[in-house]
């Protein structure tokens, strides 16, 4: 189902992967000898609020890294092309477009998580 030009399909196949990495990380390793192997000191588990801030944050880049070639371009900057310009605003748009479909996408689900009869 498209809904606002971007494939719902997509953001659940997304979706899927980050469970899958996240399940990966949290299964116990087995070693081949016999036995649980010990958990390594050093793996970290995956955290939903650090992928959520880095996503932002590289969403965040791109629409000012956009804003900022925009006005170098309109200033006169002879190092800046038009069309370098509206691909990194296309791109800045599309990860936004991506960010808010996952937003709601997650209220959704919220949403349906507290109308749950217990």
């Amino acid at each position: 189902m498209k809904v606002g030009g971007i494939d719902s399909s997509a953001i659940d196949a997304m979706v899927a992967q980050l469970r899958a990495a996240a399940a990966r990380s949290q299964a116990p390793s087995v070693n081949p000898l016999g036995g649980m192997a010990q958990p390594e000191k050093t793996a970290t588990r995956a955290d939903f609020s650090q992928a959520l801030k880095a996503s932002l944050d590289n969403v965040a880049s791109a629409q000012n890294s956009a804003n900022q070639m925009g006005e170098k371009f309109s200033m006169g900057d002879d190092s800046v092309n038009l069309s370098d310009v509206m691909v990194s605003m296309q791109k800045a748009s599309i990860s936004f477009q991506a960010t808010v479909q996952v937003r709601n996408k997650l209220v959704s689900a919220y949403q349906e998580m507290m109308n749950m009869q217990v």
